[in-house]
């Protein structure tokens, strides 16, 4: 006669604990899951007054945009500005992630560059200075994103907000103030550099007498277009190609001597074309090719200098 199995009462604890465990852990998954969707701030955006707001900037800069873009156009110094805003759209793309993790604190602190900047907007439209008004914008919306997003988000778009005022054009007083001395400095390295080729050089000012006829390093020669126009490509070249913010700062200040020698450079291959070969010609095609080629030289140091900076990276690296 058969007789019924008892269940095992061992067994049915391990079942009951097994099943326990599962709860536990879906239901910790699931106060994860809250939890981490509960740290990423949700944007609750009221178009209305977005909208409006944009509207009353574009009523406040739309002349100053016209003009500034024009400027882009017909100032020969200016024209790779027009890199820029894409570059800055580019920026806003590639960051949307941080923005987006970014909470959202309003603070009235931002108020205060609001101020400054419709301040600096008022008084650049009564003096007729291009440059207070092209630089208010820059401030106005800075002051806007503290106003309505935060300080945190301001961080996150500081660079963003630098770029841009690389496309301002430097106020006149300070152009003269940079364009003068470049003058001066290029003519005199090359008047240094002249005789050792065995080409006579009598300076006065920034005027280079050869025996050929006199080389004049007018403002165009100075070097101011391909100083600005070689700093912006370094830090949009430093952004893709350098991971640290001091390796980009150092690449773009590079920039700067690397420029100036360079338009050393071409006025000295000047002044020996003038002497041994053709004024004209040196005058002439030498003169915008140099142009050209002083700037793809000037590129490949920019290239030097990453390397260099790549290798002593990597030497500390090995040393640690």
């Amino acid at each position: 006669m058969s007789q019924p199995i008892s269940p095992n009462p061992v067994s049915g604890l391990r079942e009951h604990a097994l099943v326990t465990a599962n709860q536990n852990l879906a239901t910790s998954s699931e106060v994860d899951r809250h939890a981490v969707a509960g740290s990423t701030p949700r944007w609750s955006i009221s178009w209305p007054p977005i909208l409006f707001l944009g509207l009353l900037i574009v009523m406040l800069y739309h002349s100053i945009a016209v003009k500034l873009v024009n400027d882009w156009y017909e100032l020969p110094d200016f024209s790779h500005c027009f890199l820029i805003p894409f570059f800055a759209a580019f920026l806003l793309w590639d960051k949307r992630r941080q923005i987006q993790s970014t909470p959202l604190v309003p603070s009235w602190s931002g108020v205060t560059l609001v101020i400054l900047g419709l301040f600096m907007l008022f008084v650049g439209v009564l003096g007729a200075d291009l440059f207070f008004q092209r630089t208010s914008f820059v401030i106005l919306v800075a002051g806007l994103i503290w106003t309505l997003l935060g300080k945190e988000m301001l961080g996150q778009l500081k660079f963003v907000l630098f770029v841009l005022v690389l496309a301002i054009p430097l106020p006149t007083i300070l152009f003269n103030q940079i364009t003068f001395p470049l003058q001066l400095l290029a003519s005199a390295c090359a008047s240094q550099l002249l005789p050792l080729v065995g080409v006579p050089v009598l300076r006065d000012g920034n005027v280079i007498n050869l025996p050929a006829m006199a080389l004049e390093v007018a403002e165009a020669c100075s070097g101011i277009r391909s100083l600005m126009s070689l700093f912006t490509v370094a830090v949009i070249y430093g952004y893709f190609l350098e991971r640290s913010n001091w390796r980009r700062v150092v690449l773009a200040l590079s920039s700067l001597p690397i420029a100036v020698t360079a338009n050393v450079a071409r006025i000295f291959g000047t002044g020996l074309c003038v002497q041994y070969w053709d004024p004209d010609k040196a005058l002439g095609f030498f003169h915008e090719f140099s142009g050209w080629l002083m700037f793809l030289v000037s590129l490949s140091c920019l290239y030097l200098v990453h390397l260099a900076m790549r290798l002593v990276a990597g030497e500390e690296r090995q040393a640690a």
